[in-house]
């Protein structure tokens, strides 16, 4: 990429991404323009923010779609900052922009890219280059959770349909349970080739499946490289305040990554009937007067705090160490 010159700023640089296009607007002077959304576009943005001397790219995340173009630009060497729709939608509306097109969408993440650049914690908000073992256990990951949602919603059919439809029903049922064995069976494959070392640190772990084990992998990379406070905040399990003046308002969880942060919660609740440590914690905080959800919640956090740990330092589950130094292991 071009470096800085002196008489022209740095700038920010908003895409908004649909499923065949990427609008791009670069800083707030220069018009939106619009590339296709794959690598021949990749080749022509790259090309134009040449020109510029970037700073930050700021995209949303839609769905799928986001993911090529983001590793393309970060593979050029770019800063990429991948946000929640909501948070654009809810910086354009703060802003006074109540309309909404594509290029007046890359022209508000423009100016939020101008914000995000200038924050004292800007590095925490920028998006790792995944590697490609972690891109392809992702797809499987997702891959064997939408048959896993077909077949529910094909068994569920079953039982109101009616005998004319139950032998097609039957049918899709038992080839979705066939290829559900076997993106299974790839997946734990795959693990055991390039992530065996996590793998064996998590399934020490009683509570953790060998499913909820792939989703951690794959949903959470940064497991071990985060402090216990940030790992918290990236699954979604740190609690908010809610306070104004005298008001004290409930403590609530939000935002976060939705995916790991359900296999966090149905780890959970086995851990809290069959894992020592965790089972203690919870019944200590149910005996306390918590609810019990905020006790799961607590859980959860803990459990996740344990198992950043776990990554971190490369040692097993331990019962007895981490019950004796559970405080220790919290503040990892």
């Amino acid at each position: 990429m071009s470096q800085p010159n002196p008489i022209h700023p740095q700038v920010t640089v908003g895409v908004d991404v649909s499923k065949a296009t990427l609008d791009i607007a670069i800083g707030q002077t220069k018009s939106p323009f619009r590339v296709s959304n794959d690598s021949k576009g990749f080749d022509l943005l790259l090309a134009e923010l040449a020109k510029h001397p970037i700073t930050l790219v700021i995209m949303e995340a839609t769905g799928g779609f986001v993911a090529a173009a983001a590793c393309a630009l970060q593979a050029a060497g770019l800063s990429v900052v991948v946000i929640n729709p909501r948070q654009a939608r809810a910086f354009a509306r703060t802003m006074g922009c109540l309309a909404k097109t594509d290029r007046i969408d890359a022209q508000m993440l423009a100016q939020l890219g101008d914000v995000v650049d200038r924050h004292p914690e800007r590095e925490r908000f920028i998006r790792p280059l995944p590697k490609t073992e972690e891109l392809m256990l992702a797809a499987m990951v997702t891959r064997r959770r939408q048959l896993v949602e077909m077949l529910v919603a094909e068994r569920n059919r079953l039982s109101r349909s009616h005998s004319q439809t139950q032998k097609s029903i039957n049918t899709i049922v038992k080839a979705l349970n066939k290829e559900l064995e076997h993106i299974t069976d790839e997946m734990a494959q795959y693990i055991q080739k390039n992530f065996k070392a996590g793998a064996e640190l998590l399934n020490s772990v009683k509570g953790i499946g060998p499913v909820s084990v792939a989703t951690l992998l794959a949903e959470v990379p940064e497991l071990g490289k985060l402090s216990r406070r940030e790992i918290s905040a990236l699954v979604g399990v740190s609690p908010m305040n809610r306070d104004s003046g005298r008001m004290r308002g409930k403590r609530t969880i939000q935002g976060g990554r939705r995916r790991a942060r359900t296999t966090l919660y149905m780890a959970t609740l086995v851990a809290t009937r069959f894992n020592q440590v965790i089972k203690a914690f919870y019944t200590r905080l149910v005996q306390a007067g918590k609810p019990k959800k905020v006790a799961i919640v607590a859980c959860m956090r803990k459990l996740l705090t344990i198992l950043n740990a776990m990554i971190r330092d490369g040692t097993l589950w331990n019962n007895d160490i981490v019950d004796k130094n559970a405080s220790t292991v919290s503040q990892g």
